[in-house]
């Protein structure tokens, strides 16, 4: 069992120890200005997670349902000549070791900018990752969408933190990209795709083999059409595969999944 705790570089706020070999981390911190902050991002924070609000020093932990205030304990003063800590702005976290899997926030047909929605519906959520759309294109197979260094060790996870893959590769066995359906996929703004009416088909467009090679026959134009007459592959997530090879017209509207493309070591900001 891990013990130790690393000293923090002066710029990071938190520190999580990696998974093992890919569970939930032993402890997270994340850090809010103030209690309003930290219930417009309760869809964002796992249960279990300790909150550091900046302005009142109050710390709260994250439970099911809500939160519950903590009885810190004696104030130990820091030395006098000791350096002001770095500043403070906004929405603070710790970065896990693992890749996020989301779905925008709306189904859509097979006309879509998906790139650029998964992008910039990230950003709207506080997430400063790259999101990519878990599509094959006419310029990349989906196998490939995340960088090659991050395909093999870290888990593929939900909006909090619950892991649906054991690494990306894992999707790509032909096996269908099997997952749990237990375990709830989100979308940025919180919702759980498979229970939230706003998505009346669960079924997510993909456009690829069940190894993740794309199918241009079957991937609405390289997704510039909802054409009823034209095809794209999509997988019905009551089968419990995100790659299960079933055509649909591009004229439908199902669900759009995002997946972070690359470990970023870094502090996320709103």
């Amino acid at each position: 069992m891990y013990t130790g705790c690393p000293r923090l570089p002066r710029y990071e706020y938190s520190w999580v120890p990696p998974p093992f070999p890919y569970g939930p981390p032993l402890w997270l911190v994340t850090t809010f200005r103030n209690i309003d902050g930290m219930l417009r991002k309760v869809h964002l924070v796992a249960e279990g997670t300790l909150i550091y609000l900046s302005e009142s020093s109050e710390v709260f932990i994250r439970v099911r349902g809500g939160w519950r205030r903590l009885q810190l304990g004696e104030l130990i003063p820091i030395p006098a000549d000791s350096p002001p800590p770095p500043a403070i702005s906004g929405y603070v976290s710790a970065k896990l070791f693992m890749l996020h899997l989301v779905a925008l926030n709306l189904p859509l047909s097979g006309a879509m900018r998906a790139d650029y929605q998964c992008f910039q519906q990230a950003r709207a959520a506080g997430l400063m990752s790259t999101y990519r759309a878990f599509l094959s294109s006419h310029l990349q197979d989906l196998s490939t969408v995340v960088r090659k260094s991050d395909r093999y060790n870290l888990p593929i996870v939900n909006l909090k933190g619950e892991i649906l893959f054991n690494n990306w590769e894992s999707v790509f066995t032909g096996s269908g990209g099997q997952f749990n359906i237990q375990i709830p996929i989100y979308s940025f703004d919180g919702r759980n795709i498979m229970t939230d009416p706003s998505w009346p088909h669960k079924i997510i467009w993909h456009g690829s083999t069940a190894n993740g090679i794309r199918l241009v026959s079957n991937y609405c134009e390289a997704w510039r059409t909802a054409d009823m007459a034209v095809m794209g592959q999509a997988s019905p997530l009551t089968t419990g595969k995100l790659l299960d090879q079933k055509p649909y017209s591009c004229s439908n509207k199902f669900i759009v999944l995002c997946i972070e493309n690359s470990f970023v070591s870094d502090i996320r900001r709103k």
